[in-house]
């Protein structure tokens, strides 16, 4: 489970003073369950999920995943977290095995195990077939599998992807898609962040819109819609932000 307490993030910047990214964000997600982050870019969802990662720590108040604080025990949460963004950064000269393997042996993953996940991940994103390629010769979208295995690799019980699709292909989309859909079938805590309202559409239980580092308003795809009387999720999404300048 995850589950935020007016998380706050401020940045102090020279010409700007305060920046106050993330500004008192609460909500809950269940095991099985996927939470959606709708938010234009620069909305505060990158550096929610970050706080939620143990990447960033929060200026004030705390959040608890899988059962553990963000800043008092941030060990047990990475080690429970897998976390897979657009920026893939793999490292040039590994291959796409040597990729992942690398990653679960930081995870403590012994050989017979750490052989067994690499190939049962590799079979079912269909990564063979660049199994031994550099990462700095495959394409975006086999990028893009390697770092999903390689996020996979130590069976994290919390999932979190920070805006996944960008840039990809429409064949290479669906399939993380569909990927982010099987970990929720698998009992796995997920939260997604997005700007694209089809996938919020298709993928999120529940559904936060994010504006100005809040969330603004929090319910069903249904709910939204009955709150509102409005079908369409753009216009919802539009309304709800325009009313908060």
């Amino acid at each position: 489970m995850i589950e935020a307490q007016q998380l706050t993030k401020i940045f102090h910047d020279k010409k700007r003073g305060k920046i106050r990214a993330v500004d008192g964000v609460s909500f809950r997600c269940q095991s099985g369950q996927i939470y959606g982050l709708l938010g234009a870019n620069g909305a505060g969802k990158t550096t929610t999920l970050r706080m939620l990662a143990t990447i960033l720590e929060p200026t004030s108040g705390t959040a608890q995943v899988a059962g553990y604080d963000v800043i008092t025990e941030s060990q047990e949460v990475r080690a429970r977290v897998g976390f897979l963004s657009t920026a893939t950064a793999l490292y040039a000269r590994l291959s796409a095995q040597e990729m992942v393997e690398y990653f679960g042996r930081l995870y403590g993953l012994q050989n017979a195990e750490l052989q067994r996940r690499i190939d049962a991940l590799f079979a079912r994103l269909e990564m063979n077939d660049f199994r031994d390629g550099r990462c700095d010769k495959l394409s975006t979208g086999q990028k893009q599998k390697v770092s999903i295995a390689r996020t996979l690799v130590h069976d994290p019980p919390v999932m979190i992807f920070d805006e996944p699709t960008v840039g990809l292909d429409v064949m290479t989309a669906r399939a993380i898609v569909n990927f982010i859909r099987e970990c929720r079938a698998n009992g796995k805590t997920v939260i997604f962040s997005t700007h694209v309202m089809t996938e919020a559409e298709k993928l999120c239980d529940t559904i936060g819109i994010v504006h100005n580092g809040r969330i603004l308003a929090e319910g069903t795809v249904a709910e939204l819609r009955d709150r509102y009387q409005q079908h369409d999720l753009e216009e919802i999404f539009v309304r709800i932000v325009e009313a908060h300048p």
